[in-house]
C-alpha cells in the first residue's frame, strides 16, 4: 500500500474495517473528521510509524451525535473522565479511535499548547469521506501535544517533507508564534542529525 495516494479506508485488516465502520457513523451523524496520530504519520512519509489506535478530530458540536449513533454503528462510545477527551472502541476489531474535539487543548496538564484544535475543515476535511489531516494540521496537533514520541514524529516528517518546510513555516505563523519558533528549531535539530 503507498501511503501517498491512499485514503484511511485503505488500511490494511482490522483498521480499515474500524474506518469503513467510521464513515458510516460520520455519515449518520453528520459529521466530517480527519484522521490524525500515528496514521497520518505514516501517511505524510514516515512508513516506520505504526499505531494501535485511530485518532480523529472531529467537530466540538458532533460528538453527543457520534455518541448518539455509535451502538448503531458498531462502537461502543466512552465518556471521558475530566481532562481526557472522549473514546469510541470498534466491537469487531477492539481498536480504539481517540476523538480530538475542535476546542481541546493538547498537550499535558503542566504544559498545555497555547491554542485549541481547530475545526476539522481547517485540516481540509471533507464532508463525503474521512481524509487524514494536511500535513500542516499534522504538524500543528504534533507541536500542541508536545510528547517526546511527537518531537520524534516532528523530526522524522521534517526528514521525509523537505520540499514543504516553507509552507509549514507560513502556515504556523497564522497559528502561534511559538508554535513556528520551535519548529524552526526542530528544522535545526533534523538538519544536525
Amino acid at each position: 500500500m503507498d501511503p501517498e495516494t491512499s485514503t484511511p479506508r485503505d488500511l490494511p485488516g482490522r483498521y480499515g474495517r474500524t474506518v469503513k465502520d467510521l464513515e458510516r457513523l460520520l455519515t449518520a451523524a453528520q459529521a466530517m473528521a480527519v484522521v490524525a496520530g500515528g496514521w497520518a504519520v505514516w501517511r505524510h512519509g514516515y512508513a516506520g510509524r505504526v499505531t494501535e489506535d485511530v485518532d480523529i478530530v472531529v467537530a466540538q458540536e458532533k460528538v453527543d451525535t457520534l455518541k448518539q449513533f455509535a451502538d448503531a454503528c458498531g462502537f461502543d462510545f466512552f465518556d471521558p473522565p475530566t481532562g481526557r477527551w472522549p473514546k469510541l472502541q470498534h466491537r469487531e476489531t477492539g481498536i480504539e479511535v481517540d476523538i480530538l474535539p475542535e476546542f481541546g487543548i493538547p498537550g499535558t496538564p503542566t504544559s498545555p499548547a497555547p491554542v485549541p484544535i481547530g475545526h476539522p475543515r481547517r485540516y481540509h476535511a471533507e464532508a463525503s469521506s474521512l481524509r487524514y489531516i494536511n500535513l500542516n494540521g499534522l504538524i500543528e496537533l504534533k507541536l500542541g501535544a508536545g510528547r517526546a514520541k511527537d518531537i520524534a514524529d516532528l523530526v522524522e516528517l521534517i526528514h521525509r517533507n523537505p520540499q514543504r518546510l516553507e509552507e509549514v513555516q507560513e502556515y504556523l505563523t497564522t497559528i502561534h508564534p511559538n508554535y513556528l519558533r520551535h519548529f524552526q528549531d526542530l528544522i535545526l535539530q533534523a538538519r544536525q542529525e
